[in-house]
């Protein structure tokens, strides 16, 4: 598949196939493309929880904000939640400064989820403190993003904005989500 077309594919879906399981060995091929990734001054100070765990999955589940534009939904019912989560660490033995790396890796293993014909949605909205109490993650480790994975069973449509400007993603009758873009002459900047 062509870069671009996987970019586009790549969007952040928020309900998926409960029935369809990610398996370890998916997880751990998906934190491989992270660990190849860029890091600043190759450092490579991050570090991975994985989950495909239901009892675990939901811990984490419940611990994530997960549509801000859609104030009056509050996640995926049961049979459409994650099969997986990927917590993103940042190991403070190896730097108090994560940087970019936290984006990079992100982008590589939701990529290489959309080759997969997996979905994902990175988290920023997570109860930090809540979770790393859930998980008893180590005050080694901050907590800096959560990654949902499963098989999308939702449509994600990419449009113009509109005259209006509002990038605002919203969801029709149909329950398809709608995500606004920019057009390439308002972001390219001469």
């Amino acid at each position: 598949m062509a870069l671009k077309e996987l970019i586009k594919r790549n969007r952040s879906y928020r309900r998926f196939d409960e029935n369809k399981l990610v398996n370890q060995s998916q997880l751990i091929d998906l934190i491989d493309l992270a660990r190849l990734s860029a890091s600043a001054s190759n450092r490579q100070p991050l570090k991975y929880f994985l989950s495909n765990q239901p009892e675990i999955n939901e811990k984490i589940f419940g611990t994530l904000g997960w549509a801000g534009y859609l104030a009056d939904w509050i996640g995926p019912a049961k049979g459409e939640r994650p099969t997986a989560y990927i917590v993103l660490l940042g190991d403070h033995m190896i730097t108090e400064n994560f940087g970019v790396d936290p984006g990079i890796a992100a982008q590589s293993i939701l990529l290489g989820a959309t080759e997969k014909g997996l979905g994902g949605c990175m988290f920023g909205s997570v109860a930090r403190e809540t979770l790393g109490k859930l998980l008893r993650i180590s005050p080694q480790y901050e907590i800096l993003y959560v990654l949902a994975l499963g098989f999308p069973i939702e449509k994600v449509q990419i449009e113009e904005v509109g005259s209006d400007g509002n990038i605002q993603y919203w969801r029709d009758h149909n329950q398809v989500h709608h995500v606004p873009k920019r057009s390439l002459s308002e972001i390219v900047v001469s």
